[in-house]
């Protein structure tokens, strides 16, 4: 019997819920699904310059996860990329040490180290939560 996958540390959402090309509208793009992790694994490297190790030790994977989890993301982007495609991130297999909301009437983003049922932005009780 394998061993139960382990969930991925994620610090922070992303600031948006995804890209698409130009010019064209949302409703006529495929897109391509990018995961909270595969997003997290291109941040750390890519942005924030850290070395697999190192990623892999932020995320509480091993650096072998840690790879697959890269390789992945860059080969769904690279697809966005070369076919056109809109790139929506969301789901995966992650845990997070805060909760991430989605206010159903500004749009913002609200994270916080509590629960919460108010935006932060515009007092709203219209709060999605994306991480729970």
């Amino acid at each position: 019997m394998p061993r139960p996958k382990r969930k991925r540390l994620i610090e922070h959402p992303p600031p948006v819920d995804g890209f698409k090309p130009f010019g064209v509208p949302i409703h006529d793009l495929e897109p391509v699904i990018l995961l909270y992790e595969e997003y997290e694994a291109m941040r750390l490297t890519d942005y924030d310059g850290l070395n697999q190790e190192q990623a892999a030790s932020k995320m509480q994977v091993s650096r072998p996860t840690f790879t697959r989890i890269y390789d992945r993301a860059r080969k769904s982007v690279a697809r966005a990329f070369v076919e056109g495609k809109a790139i929506m991130i969301e789901g995966g297999d992650f845990h997070s040490e805060n909760y991430w909301y989605k206010c159903g009437k500004c749009q913002e983003l609200n994270v916080s180290d509590l629960e919460m049922v108010i935006c932060s932005y515009c007092q709203a009780e219209n709060l999605r939560l994306l991480n729970g």
